[in-house]
This record gives C-alpha cells, structure tokens and sequence, in this order.
C-alpha cells in the first residue's frame, strides 16, 4: 500500500498543475523521470523493457476496447475479449512490479501507439477486421521477439520472470491472430 502511495505522489508530481512537460507524451515523461532514478545500464535495459511493454499493453487493451465497437466479424470480437482480458491482467502486474521498484511507467499512449491507434479507429466492419488482425501479427511477433530477449538478458530477476511468464501467452495470442488473419481474406 505505501509503494501505491509513492506511486500517486510521484505520478502527481510528474504531472500536476505547473508541470512543464511542453509536449512530452507520456512515455517520453516516464522515460525523463526513470533517467533520473536508474543510471546503471543494465537497470536502464530493464525499465526500457518495463516502458515499452506498458506502452505495448495500453494500446492493447484499447485496440480490444476498440475491435469491440468497430470489428465486424464475431471471431475478432471474440479474440479481442482474449486480448483485453489477457493484456489488463499483464499491466495490472508489471504495474505492480514497476511499482515496488519505483519505477515510472507511461500512463497512456505514446504519440506513436496514439497514431496506430488513430488511423485503426478511422476502419469498420471487414476493412477493420483485417487492419486489426494484420497489425495483431505484427504487434505480437515483435512482442514476443522483445520479451524472449527481456526473459534471457534482463538483469532485473523480476522483470524477467514476468517477461519470462507472458511469451506463451504471447505465442497464443499470435496463434490466433494468424487462424484470424487467414479466415477473414
């Protein structure tokens, strides 16, 4: 509960009245606010990991949120319940891990997540479908390639684990994005 406490105080700090942040998103904050707290390479690699699968997980869940309004076959809506149930969980965890490190993670999407999401929430129905899917291989692909070399480099023996954790998760996800991706040509 006190690392929770931290956690607000440090986020009100970062981003309260007065903050001048310009137009930083908010990965690039948390990215200034961990340079100042981690200057150990080794720890650097590690919350830059930690950073990027925040960044990765938010835009998840949002796309899932999205496919659910804007997707206009069954099956895609049905895998973005998988994703939305699977990625809310993965945050809520590296959360707390980033938490009891004291580390700062982005609070929504970095400019780049914002754009890919932007330009998918302009597609419906089939046009959206296969934008969603083919982005989801992609996406998950990375993912899993990032988080393998997170699971056998990183030194943080938390993060890790938890990295270490998600990629058969990951490979499921991607497993069905791909029998999505090659029932909706």
């Amino acid at each position: 509960m006190k690392t929770y406490i931290i956690t607000l105080i440090t986020m009100f700090a970062l981003f309260g009245c007065g903050n001048n942040t310009g137009n930083k998103d908010s990965k690039e904050i948390a990215e200034d606010a961990n340079e100042e707290r981690f200057d150990d390479a080794d720890a650097e690699d590690d919350v830059e990991f930690a950073m990027d699968a925040a960044d990765g997980g938010l835009l998840e869940v949002q796309l899932a949120e999205l496919a659910m309004s804007n997707a206009g076959s069954i099956e895609v809506k049905d895998f973005a319940q998988v994703i939305l149930k699977d990625h809310a969980t993965a945050n809520e965890e590296l959360n707390t891990i980033a938490a009891s490190k004291n580390i700062v993670l982005p609070t929504s999407l970095s400019d780049e997540n914002r754009k890919d999401f932007n330009d998918l929430s302009q597609k419906t129905g089939l046009d959206f479908d296969k934008a969603y899917c083919e982005y989801m291989v992609k996406d998950h692909k990375d993912d899993i390639d990032e988080f393998k070399e997170e699971a056998e480099k990183g030194e943080d023996p938390d993060i890790r684990s938890w990295a270490a954790g998600k990629i058969a998760t990951l490979e499921h996800h991607l497993a069905l994005a791909e029998s999505m991706k090659e029932k909706i040509k």
